[in-house]
């Protein structure tokens, strides 16, 4: 059994922690924690937040059994076999730069940045090689904010990215396999930070893009007494969280930026075809979108 760890526990850091503590309970008739091996059940989960009234709150409802302010945040990685880090990207690779020394030798330490070029380049001056780095970036979440919304659920047939590296130790990159298994995410790519951050930009920075631009677009706040749901679908993760999404935008502007004009593109296309009431054209163009969103979906 090991000891987890995690530090910052808003939406995902709580779901996180949530998870864990499901699948370390064996007793429950759970798929995920029956599944989970004894290895990597918790004997403990600690956590560590600037929020005294959150780790209360998780030390009430059972989820954590010990809480560590920001100032004890070494007291609780020496003892942690397993991290979580679930800060902003650039806080994260400031945390693990600036609490080097703490880390529990052959402690895991993984984190859940939506960027990963930038926190590669930044952790680069890591010097332990007696801790195993694994960066991840789990693609689940809410557009709800904090511990109070947090859920073990919204990880369930999920995907999760693991980002490769050669100096990697397999019996570490295993055992983090086996722990997002227990969490109950579905499929699990692997792929190095360049590939994850140009793919990332369009599948899920670009989408926030689009549906912010759609509600900025509205004529008033009125205007969804007419829907019939398709707006509140494409808009649902405009309510955003604007402090973490300006720095994942900023932090890979340049995929970004590359898939917002190919966007463009693609807009402009169907403007035209509109505007010059090229219906033969515009179905045909219809069609072949279709087939493309179908060919999508098929993917195993």
């Amino acid at each position: 059994m090991k000891v987890y760890g995690f530090v910052g526990l808003g939406l995902m850091g709580g779901s996180f922690a949530k998870a864990v503590r499901r699948f370390s309970r064996a007793s429950l008739p759970d798929s995920a924690a029956c599944c989970a091996d004894e290895d990597i059940k918790a004997s403990k989960i600690f956590a560590c937040d600037t929020n005294g009234q959150v780790l209360n709150q998780a030390l009430a409802d059972g989820t954590i059994d010990e809480a560590f302010t920001a100032e004890q945040a070494g007291n609780m990685l020496e003892n942690c076999d397993v991290v979580f880090i679930c800060l902003y990207p650039r806080l994260t690779a400031d945390f693990i730069l600036k609490h080097e020394a703490s880390f529990k030798a052959g402690a895991l330490i993984t984190d859940i940045g939506g960027v990963k070029k930038a926190a590669e380049k930044r952790l680069d001056t890591f010097k332990r090689r007696d801790v195993h780095l694994i960066l991840g970036h789990p693609m689940a979440g809410s557009e709800k904010e904090g511990y109070e919304h947090s859920s073990a659920d919204i990880f369930t047939g999920r995907n999760y990215i693991v980002i490769s590296s050669p100096v990697q130790d397999k019996s570490a990159s295993d055992t983090l396999l086996r722990i997002i298994k227990a969490m109950g995410f579905g499929r699990i790519i692997h792929t190095d930070g360049a590939t994850h951050d140009r793919k990332i930009a369009f599948t899920s920075q670009l989408c926030h893009v689009i549906a912010s631009a759609l509600v900025d677009s509205a004529e008033d706040t009125e205007i969804t007494a007419f829907g019939g749901g398709s707006y509140e679908d494409l808009t649902r993760i405009a309510m955003i969280n604007a402090p973490l999404w300006t720095e994942l935008f900023c932090e890979n502007d340049e995929a970004l930026l590359l898939h917002i004009g190919q966007f463009e593109q693609s807009l402009a296309k169907l403007r035209l075809l509109i505007q010059e009431g090229e219906k033969e054209k515009l179905c045909a163009f219809l069609k072949k979108i279709r087939e493309k969103r179908i060919a999508m979906s098929t993917l195993k």
